[in-house]
């Protein structure tokens, strides 16, 4: 039968105004208890409570705005399936922090309709704990091996670091291990890496997860009462590796529990392995005394690849591929994708899943073809002024030396790193690029781009500054 508006209208205000919405209520409950488990559920969903119907659209109330946003983020399109499942008319779920003076039902404590009735003065129920070590730490992927990991001259360093880690961990002046570097340098690679490694011994204990969950699974720990348990079984592993620390900025409590935990694995002779986007003096926001630890081991930079490294890197995934990949088209996937190895693989994939699919070989034109999304978003390349612009305020020149006759060393060096910018991040050509800088000959700046090269070889500081301005202008 179908059911028109008013016993639409009609239904709902039974709902509304019987048990018939607290009965539901109580079915989704048990419902969502056994999907998610007793302990996510005593965590998380328990402090949902029922708020006030207006129309075809259910309110439900939590205590905080952070548990708010995590439900609905985690648990939201779940609830509001269930919640079409008991009342096929709603509108809408909508999730909501409660106020003072709101309405509410509360979650029922058991979630389920034949659950017992909790005993008077009786002390609160506390969750079962984490069985083991496996509950907090996140799987390593198999695919992410030092075999695998292609090595130039931006990751050497950070590489040599992590080899020695995973030789002989917790050695003098390694422990922590910090790695530091932009979005898909491979810093993650390198943490798996030496899990995998140390794991082969079978004789060491390693936990690796980002701080995300570090910080959720603190939240949850404290929550279910189990904060010692918690403790317990962080602090007993031999290795501990925490992905993506500038997670942690502004949650201070879990600072403050990650300081303790540092100090006490350190204290015990444990090795740690910290990744972050910045170095520890740049990750403004965490407490001054966390940066000063971590910077106290060995600190390795990452830097952005060179278009030697992109095409090293290419070359090992298509070799493993079994599909031939043309080198020019290796080659235009190194200029084009510069900043992010991840995207630049992806894009790789994607051209190889294509040629197996429909039995094509790879070509140039098919590369655009297929990969005209990803390109077009890297089509916005920077601007030979906006080149000029950036290394003149670096150095603090006038932005008209850029272009003059002089040729005193502190104009004519940065203006050569400038016209090595342009050759490396825009597609112009040499002769157009010359024009640019006061019409200089096309040769001038070939030996600008070459001078930059081998300065940069030599001079690890000089190298840092060019680096930087890279980072800055294709941010």
């Amino acid at each position: 039968m179908t059911i028109g508006v008013d016993d639409d209208e009609s239904a709902f205000s039974g709902l509304h105004n019987g048990k018939g919405l607290e009965e539901s209520w109580l079915r989704i409950c048990a419902r969502l208890k056994d999907e998610v488990g007793e302990v996510e559920y005593r965590t998380w969903l328990t402090k949902i409570a029922l708020g006030p119907v207006d129309d075809d659209e259910i309110t439900l109330l939590l205590p905080t705005r952070f548990l708010r946003d995590w439900v609905r983020s985690q648990y939201g399109d779940r609830l509001s399936d269930l919640w079409h499942q008991e009342v096929p008319f709603l509108r809408r779920v909508e999730l909501q922090v409660a106020r003072a003076g709101d309405p509410v039902a509360p979650t029922p404590p058991a979630s389920r309709p034949s659950a017992q009735p909790p005993v008077e003065d009786s002390p609160p129920a506390r969750a079962p704990a984490p069985d083991s070590r496996s509950d907090l730490v996140t799987a390593l992927d198999s695919r992410f091996t030092f075999d695998t990991f292609v090595v130039g001259k931006p990751n050497e360093f950070a590489y040599a670091c992590a080899r020695r880690v995973a030789e002989k961990p917790s050695s003098a002046g390694f422990n922590p291990l910090f790695l530091y570097g932009g979005v898909g340098l491979g810093k993650t690679h390198l943490m798996h890496a030496i899990g995998a490694e140390l794991l082969k011994t079978g004789q060491v204990s390693v936990a690796y997860m980002s701080a995300e969950k570090f910080m959720y699974r603190f939240i949850a720990a404290i929550r279910s009462q189990s904060t010692i348990e918690f403790k317990e079984q962080l602090r007993s592993v031999d290795v501990l590796m925490i992905d993506d620390l500038q997670f942690l900025i502004g949650k201070d409590n879990t600072q403050e529990e990650f300081f303790h935990t540092f100090n006490a694995l350190v204290d015990a002779g444990r090795q740690i392995v910290v990744s972050a986007d910045k170095s520890p003096s740049d990750l403004s926001g965490l407490e001054d005394r966390l940066r000063t630890r971590l910077g106290c081991g060995m600190v390795a930079d990452i830097h952005a690849t060179t278009f030697e490294l992109r095409i090293s890197i290419l070359e090992s995934k298509a070799a493993t591929s079994g599909v031939v990949v043309p080198a020019k088209v290796l080659e235009f996937l190194a200029h084009k994708i510069t900043s992010n190895v991840r995207e630049l693989e992806g894009a790789l994939n994607r051209l190889i899943a294509h040629a197996n699919l429909f039995g094509r070989p790879v070509t140039l034109e098919a590369t655009q073809d297929v990969l005209h999304d990803i390109l077009k978003a890297h089509d916005r390349r920077v601007t030979i002024e906006e080149i000029q612009k950036k290394v003149a305020e670096h150095w603090n020149i006038r932005l008209t030396d850029m272009s003059s006759a002089r040729r005193a060393r502190n104009v004519a060096r940065p203006r050569q790193v400038a016209m090595y910018l342009a050759k490396q991040l825009t597609s112009r050509s040499l002769p157009e690029i010359g024009r640019k800088f006061g019409n200089r000959d096309h040769t001038t700046v070939m030996h600008a781009v070459s001078r930059v090269s081998e300065l940069m070889e030599r001079d690890a500081a000089f190298a840092e500054d060019v680096e930087l301005l890279r980072r800055m202008l294709e941010s």
